[in-house]
């Protein structure tokens, strides 16, 4: 399958409708670009919003182990556990609006016990990557199975109806590779997109700069000495496996499905947005089936957005990940579906159309 961009031909009778609705013209804002972009997504005057799902998808990183996140490695596990609970903010929000949650191991340091954690999902590739401060995160094999994973999580939503779909991460010290791609897929400075991640201090912030700055460096060296990366898109699936992680490249399969099933994708916060940044690069039609939920706080990320031409819902000041900046902004989408769906428009309600 491919990705099929939406037909732009098809936007002008989205628009007089929306238009005719009994409002003034424009005076629901936003609610009406989003209604038109959901309209393009289904091809319909009347767009549903059906069984909503969210996949987290859980992994560890090698460049942990550098000192690059404030929270440690156990946290991954534990909260993976957690999710099973129902404690976290993910299930808090999930519950509220009614989205089926999916946790996927693909690639936690750590052992779940299938009968004590059965919420999980093992689709395990290893057990984190490697460190990307002196090598590939991932072989290609490993990479390859990642976008595997993401597309097949996608596929049984789909199966159940879900015709939109977010997406949620955790991996401790995941920001460092949201920073890098974000720096090497848009030419931006890399200091500049280094943030604070989970709570580290102007000085911890500073060590994981150099820490990724170094990695970079290697990582150039090693691209000068090859000769085999002859087109932009094998160059684009070396960054990604290079610095990426487990769950981070699933996601990107998952987002790459999701628009070759033309569903809704809600994306989250800084993470999830360079993945879909490097899932834009792998092929930039995914961005027709992309709603930002919402901008956070984790340094960069606004940039990030702007960069990429996208407009989120919300700016809430969060930055827990797991897809909760997502979830929040679907009763956003409700709201634009309900307008072009349940408003009058002039000419039926009687009312003088003055514009």
């Amino acid at each position: 399958m491919m990705i099929i961009p939406t037909d732009k031909t098809f936007a002008d009778k989205l628009q007089e409708k929306i238009d005719n609705l009994n409002k003034p013209k424009g005076s629901l804002g936003r609610l009406e670009s989003l209604a038109k972009q959901i309209g393009l997504i289904q091809h319909t005057l009347t767009p549903k919003l059906e069984h909503p799902c969210h996949i987290l998808f859980g992994a560890d990183h090698g460049i942990e182990r550098e000192g690059v996140s404030f929270s440690p490695r156990e946290v991954t596990w534990q909260q993976m556990i957690n999710y099973g609970l129902g404690g976290g903010g993910v299930n808090m929000f999930c519950r509220q609006h009614n989205f089926k949650l999916r946790v996927v191991d693909t690639g936690v340091d750590y052992d779940f016990d299938a009968e004590k954690h059965p919420h999980i999902i093992d689709r395990k590739i290893a057990h984190g990557t490697k460190n990307f401060l002196n090598e590939a995160a991932m072989s290609e094999e490993e990479y390859e199975q990642a976008l595997k994973i993401g597309a097949e999580q996608v596929d049984e939503c789909h199966k159940e109806g879900c015709n939109i779909i977010s997406f949620g991460e955790m991996g401790i010290a995941n920001t460092s590779p949201s920073s890098v791609w974000m720096s090497l897929f848009l030419d931006i400075d890399l200091e500049r997109c280094v943030g604070a991640g989970s709570g580290l201090s102007a000085r911890g912030i500073q060590h994981k700069y150099e820490v990724l700055k170094e990695a970079v460096t290697n990582f150039k060296k090693q691209i000068f000495q090859r000769n085999d990366l002859s087109s932009k898109q094998e160059i684009t699936k070396l960054i990604i496996r290079y610095f990426g992680g487990f769950e981070m490249v699933a996601a990107i399969g998952a987002m790459l499905r999701a628009a070759e099933l033309k569903m809704i994708i809600l994306v989250d916060g800084f993470i999830m947005t360079a993945c879909m940044l490097a899932a834009s690069k792998i092929d930039a039609n995914v961005m027709d089936y992309a709603v930002f939920g919402h901008c956070g706080d984790e340094g960069g990320h606004k940039m990030m957005l702007e960069e990429m031409g996208a407009e989120p819902l919300l700016h809430l000041g969060m930055r827990l990940g797991e897809g909760t900046g997502a979830i929040c902004a679907y009763p956003i989408v409700q709201s634009a579906v309900n307008m072009i769906n349940e408003m009058d428009n002039f000419a039926h309600a009687n009312i003088t159309k003055y514009f």
